[in-house]
C-alpha cells in the first residue's frame, strides 16, 4: 500500500478536518518491468505491454487482492410470523 500523506483542511463548519492525499504513482514503464530488468522480455515496444509486473527486490510477485471477510451469521428465527391456522380462525370467527 503507498504512503499516505495527511494535511489540516478548513472545513465549512469551522473545524479542521485531516484530509488524506495519496502518494502520486508513476506511470508504468517497459524500464520499471520486472522482465525487462531480469532479461527475460522478448518484445521491443516503447509502451508497457499487458504481461507489465513491476520490478520488485522480492522477484515477482502476484499483485495483491482483496481480503474475503466472512458474514455474520444471520437470524435464524424471523421477526414476525404469518398467524397459525387457530389464529387466523379466530380473526375471521
Amino acid at each position: 500500500m503507498p504512503p499516505v500523506a495527511t494535511a489540516m483542511v478548513e472545513g465549512n463548519g469551522g473545524g479542521a478536518r485531516v484530509a488524506k492525499a495519496r502518494k502520486r504513482t508513476v506511470a508504468p514503464s517497459c524500464e520499471g518491468c520486472f522482465f525487462r530488468q531480469n532479461l527475460l522480455c522478448a518484445l521491443d515496444l516503447g509502451a508497457p505491454c499487458a504481461t507489465f509486473r513491476p520490478n520488485h527486490p522480492d522477484g515477482l510477485r502476484p499483485p495483491q487482492q482483496l481480503r474475503f471477510h466472512f458474514r455474520q451469521p444471520g437470524r435464524t428465527t424471523a421477526a414476525w410470523a404469518f398467524p397459525n391456522a387457530q389464529e387466523q380462525a379466530a380473526l375471521h370467527a
